[in-house]
């Protein structure tokens, strides 16, 4: 089991824009694709993670000054946000995370061949979020067997929600051959923006209000254009949160950037995905009587569309304010801050586009969060001190808010 482990921490220690072209040049052998294009495929994936990794690295570096204004408000808060990367490093500690990847891609190879799923999850990377439910229930019941139980149990339930998302996400996206596996967002953040977006629905005039960016770029002509959008947004921001123009004007030119290069780098990501798509199909036909096979793939894959982004870059502020000024919220949101740009995928996929929905989905998803992070905190901590991240006082994460943490806290609660 040590030597297993051993093998499989030292393939993510290589990271995701490592493992990435590996696994997709493997697919690509899989599904007959000749050796030159499965690699070319493969690494084309991994350039545009690498990508995506950079521009996510130019929002937070032209966010920062912004974030600095309202962190400098607050005080008095007793909780660390700890965020998702020290979180999903814990995760990884438990015995039996070296049994979780080959168990489950077998299980879902399975299901694949019982044509129960339709959805090959290639996303490894993001099997912290099926560890993670997993290792806070080891760590509470001291259960082996209960959390392998649990990280298996939710490497399943993300192929059966990445099917039914999958139309959708097609759809909107135009990610063609692929859907979502990240449980985190399609099993818990999608629902919470399902939900609300039903809420508006029922309040008179805000369920009138259908606020795009295609609809603002055919009004607005070139003002409408993502890029000039970027600026405005900006330009606002650094207003609103009084920085001089020395952090104004890279504020907004930073923003804008991320604008135009997002959906670029996804474009490259498709291309190393679309021949991999295509190959599956033929397969799944050739072999199986079945022409549709999705592949399962990180929620960074729809960072490329405006909506998405623009809602990134209204939300954070607006979140950091109700951190401010809302009772009980034990902590400043660092680390949630640093999932929004994530949040808002499926926010924005719930809300069709509309930007307003958008925006108002992913606030109100954060808000929960606020109050679950803090309810699930002393389990959180248990976990994280097990694993060996040292965190003084109390310290907790968006990851922990998810519905399923929750009701494993709740229930050692009961277990006296």
């Amino acid at each position: 089991m040590d030597a297993m482990f051993n093998v499989i921490k030292s393939i993510f220690d290589l990271g995701a824009t490592a493992i990435l072209p590996i696994i997709i040049t493997i697919l690509g052998l899989f599904f007959r694709i000749k050796l030159g294009k499965a690699i070319k495929s493969g690494l084309l994936v991994g350039v545009g993670f690498t990508g995506l990794g950079l521009v996510i690295g130019l929002l937070n570096s032209s966010l920062k000054p912004a974030v600095d204004y309202y962190a400098e408000s607050g005080s008095g808060f007793t909780i660390t946000d700890v965020g998702w990367p020290a979180v999903g490093a814990a995760a990884w500690t438990v015995p039996f995370a070296a049994l979780a990847i080959p168990l489950g891609l077998i299980i879902n190879l399975a299901l694949v061949r019982l044509k129960w799923t339709k959805t090959l999850n290639v996303d490894i990377w993001n099997y912290m979020h099926f560890i993670i439910p997993g290792a806070l229930a080891y760590y509470l019941f001291n259960s082996f067997w209960l959390g392998l139980t649990i990280t298996l149990a939710m490497s399943i339930a993300a192929l059966f929600l990445g099917d039914r998302i999958a139309h959708k996400w097609q759809e909107y996206f135009g990610l063609q051959g692929t859907t979502c596996t990240t449980i985190i967002f399609t099993g818990w953040v999608y629902p919470i923006a399902w939900v609300t977006n039903k809420i508006i629905d029922f309040i008179p005039g805000l369920n009138k209000l259908d606020l795009s960016l295609e609809k603002i770029n055919k009004k607005m002509g070139v003002f409408g254009e993502p890029v000039i959008i970027g600026v405005i947004v900006g330009l606002i921001l650094g207003v609103i949160t009084k920085r001089p123009l020395t952090e104004i004007i890279p504020m907004a030119v930073g923003i804008a950037g991320v604008m135009v290069l997002m959906p670029k780098m996804v474009a490259v990501m498709m291309d190393g995905l679309s021949p991999i798509g295509k190959a599956a199909k033929d397969f799944m036909f050739k072999h199986m009587g079945e022409s549709e096979l999705n592949v399962g793939m990180d929620i960074a894959l729809g960072l490329g569309d405006p909506t998405t982004i623009t809602t990134t870059v209204i939300s954070i502020p607006i979140v950091i304010l109700f951190a401010l000024v809302l009772p009980g919220v034990q902590f400043f949101p660092i680390g949630l801050l640093m999932s929004i740009t994530y949040i808002s995928v499926l926010c924005t996929l719930a809300s069709k586009g509309n930007l307003f929905r958008s925006i108002a989905s992913t606030v109100v998803l954060c808000i929960i969060t606020f109050y679950l992070e803090v309810y699930v905190a002393p389990g959180a901590t248990k976990m994280l001190n097990g694993a060996g991240v040292g965190v003084e006082g109390l310290g907790s994460d968006f990851t922990f808010s998810e519905i399923w943490n929750v009701v494993i806290y709740w229930a050692r609660t009961l277990v006296k």
